[in-house]
């Protein structure tokens, strides 16, 4: 019988502790125009759902996404693979002035976000941490935007990239559940240093879901997750994007050994180099 994966709660909801992350079904690599290319062109409704349906199997059944129709598609399938429910946590931007970017007006992301089955509606952090004024140490506008997602009957929270997010938030008692918080042990997009933004999470008064854990592939998977799940409170959460099956299955195992304080026993790599490592 597989293991359920440890949860937590985030706004009344149960929520894996283990989040799917989606950077490698949508075509973010974070480190080629040729890479994200060549996700695009691999990952289909199929194979996302191939790997979805890993996750579900484990429990792990929260999936992080901007708005997008082909990963709405692929979670159907997976539910339906599964007979388990999908918790689904969008990100979306949206224009903040009339004279803005091409984005879409508030109402109609998080209408879209409705539409494709959101629980958490969490404004992108291209949109948060605009909002974010270091001057007066506020978030402007954020109750309209929070209004209108509990309008909508959808959970609010913040993703953001910047630390002064979470203190300020928290500072003005915004109307929020969670946070998203890049972190992660090499630094990798982080704009303090990774003690500076373990304080924050550990003093943070919501559960922070974290992303980047892996530094987008620079960090080996046993040294990123050994990093983030050792030094990150029970109520928070690691979001992490897997490219195979056998990639989640590779991560959910590590995690599991990680969480009960084993030494995980996963397949190492094999190469000609190594052959004098091998144990007889």
């Amino acid at each position: 019988m597989i293991a359920e994966f440890p949860r937590t709660m985030v706004g009344g909801i149960s929520v894996p502790r283990l989040i799917i992350g989606s950077n490698w079904f949508l075509g973010y690599s974070h480190t080629s125009a040729a890479q994200d290319r060549f996700i695009k062109s691999y990952q289909t409704r199929k194979s996302i759902a191939d790997i979805l349906t890993v996750f579900f199997e484990h429990g792990i059944d929260a999936v992080m996404s901007s708005p997008s129709p082909l990963l709405h598609e692929a979670v159907q399938e997976a539910q339906e693979r599964t007979g388990r429910k999908a918790i689904v946590i969008h990100t979306p931007h949206f224009r903040l002035l009339p004279n803005g970017t091409q984005a879409p007006e508030p109402e109609e992301a998080f209408d879209t976000c409705v539409k494709l089955g959101a629980t958490f509606c969490m404004p992108h952090q291209c949109v948060t941490d605009a909002l974010v004024d270091r001057m007066y140490h506020v978030i402007r506008d954020l109750g309209k935007y929070t209004r209108m997602i509990r309008e909508r009957g959808m959970i609010p929270g913040l993703s953001t990239h910047m630390p002064e997010t979470v203190v300020l938030a928290d500072k003005m008692g915004a109307d929020v559940e969670t946070y998203i918080q890049i972190y992660n042990a090499a630094g990798f997009l982080m704009q303090v240093e990774a003690d500076w933004v373990m304080r924050i999470i550990r003093n943070a008064k919501k559960p922070v879901m974290t992303i980047k854990p892996l530094a987008a592939g620079r960090l080996l998977p046993v040294v990123g997750l050994a990093f983030v799940w050792s030094t990150i409170r029970d109520q928070d959460m690691v979001t992490i994007g897997t490219t195979t099956p056998d990639e989640a299955r590779e991560v959910i195992e590590i995690s599991l050994d990680l969480l009960n304080r084993r030494i995980p026993d996963n397949e190492l790599q094999r190469t000609r180099s190594k052959s004098a490592l091998e144990q007889a």
